[in-house]
């Protein structure tokens, strides 16, 4: 996917809550073991690393997201 249309991606889902965009708790890296990303919906590789966090909102589930996709998304949520 290109650049601008991974980032219209994920200005949707911020702006559907599909994606936090406030109230950011905690976040790590891990190797991938096959997650999907939840910006991109796409399959993360073995070898690649994976963006994890979790928000203020208890009972939420933490978000996963490629790298890329973490770094676009930290930019579409300060911006917006």
């Amino acid at each position: 996917m290109d650049q601008e249309a991974l980032r219209s991606l994920i200005r949707g889902k911020l702006q559907n809550g599909r994606l936090p965009n406030k109230g950011i708790k905690r976040i790590w890296s891990n190797p991938s073991d096959g997650e999907t990303c939840d910006a991109c919906d796409t399959v993360l590789a073995r070898d690649q690393l994976l963006m994890e966090g979790i928000t203020l909102d208890l009972g939420s589930r933490p978000f996963k997201l490629h790298v890329r996709c973490f770094q676009i998304w930290d930019h579409e949520r300060r911006t917006a």
